[in-house]
């Protein structure tokens, strides 16, 4: 099987994680998913495979190189890769499609529907190479399928070319990336390595050795239903008072606005009516401190309106 034809594989299985979800993993169907790499990892002649109650994979490359400069033994690294994918599009009934020997042009996925060079400039880094993409109705699923079979390739690759030689390499794929939650019960101590790698996503030859803190911020805001005829004075429309809470964060700090070190706010999504409305926001920081304030400013968002309406009208729920 060569890489384009296991991923175009992986496409197949919906992995998108919930963040509406108490579980481990988010969702049950990353497990079929799960389950369906152990079978491949066994069927390709890795060793120690291990799927674990909550969705975390382990396997092993065995060594072909026993011991280097003297009696030091070879390191053992590893290679991680994410396979849910994302809530915010759906991950089911992907079309993928191939695009030979890209040419520069806008891509018309489907009617209606244009990836275009002048919106995504990046696009022309790949003239003349294929390109694989959905119909626009889906998310693709390379984030990170693509990574799970970059690394089964390379797995296979080594077991088959001996004349390669490498120590012990520990191979590890988890759940509910997408939604924060990847790390949370990643058995470190099993895994083994002194150096490992995750694969996902980045331009070639990018190796990115840093990362940001981050944090979920679920706000509630409880409104008050009167018919409209007898509403003054009595009605609290939540509805409004979301779009009032929106507008207190900074409209500069948003990732549309970002770039590079810059921290910021990202409202992920609004559910709404007037006695009832939730907010989904992304905090991130690359600097701790600055993270913290994000936090605590968030926070004192939800107090300024409390102090307005009323005590717990909004209500804010900050997680690491």
């Amino acid at each position: 099987m060569d890489i384009t034809e296991r991923f175009l594989h992986y496409t197949k299985f919906d992995t998108q994680s919930s963040e509406e979800s108490d579980s481990v993993p988010s969702t049950s169907k990353q497990l079929i998913f799960a389950e369906y790499l152990k079978q491949e990892l066994e069927r390709e002649g890795l060793e120690d495979v291990e799927l674990d109650e909550k969705g975390y994979l382990y396997a092993t490359l065995p060594a072909n190189l026993k011991g280097a400069r003297g009696k030091e033994q070879v390191p053992v690294i590893g290679f991680i890769s994410h396979y849910d994918t994302s809530p915010d599009c759906s991950g089911a009934d992907i079309k993928p499609q191939i695009v030979r020997n890209y040419d520069g042009s806008d891509i018309l996925l489907s009617e209606g529907i244009v990836s275009s060079p002048k919106k995504f400039p990046e696009l022309l880094q790949h003239v003349g190479e294929d390109l694989i993409v959905t119909d626009g109705h889906t998310l693709l699923g390379a984030d990170d399928k693509a990574g799970i079979a970059e690394i089964m390739q390379a797995m296979c690759y080594l077991r088959d070319h001996q004349e390669i030689k490498h120590g012990q390499i520990r191979v590890a794929f988890n759940p509910d990336a997408e939604i924060g939650m990847g790390a949370h019960h990643f058995d470190v101590e099993k895994f083994g390595c002194e150096w490992a790698y995750t694969m996902d996503g980045g331009d070639v030859g990018e190796l990115e050795f840093e990362n940001f803190n981050a944090a979920s911020a679920k706000v509630s805001i409880k409104g008050v239903s009167v018919h409209p005829g007898y509403a003054k004075g009595k009605m609290i429309n939540a509805n409004a008072l979301a779009a009032e809470f929106a507008k207190m964060l900074p409209e500069d700090e948003t990732p549309e606005t970002t770039e590079g070190y810059q921290g910021f706010y990202h409202l992920l999504g609004i559910q709404s009516n007037i006695e009832l409305a939730k907010l989904s926001y992304i905090i991130r920081d690359h600097d701790r401190d600055r993270f913290e304030d994000r936090k605590r400013f968030i926070v004192k968002c939800a107090e300024q309106m409390n102090g307005k309406y009323g005590e717990g009208t909004v209500v804010v729920d900050v997680k690491d």
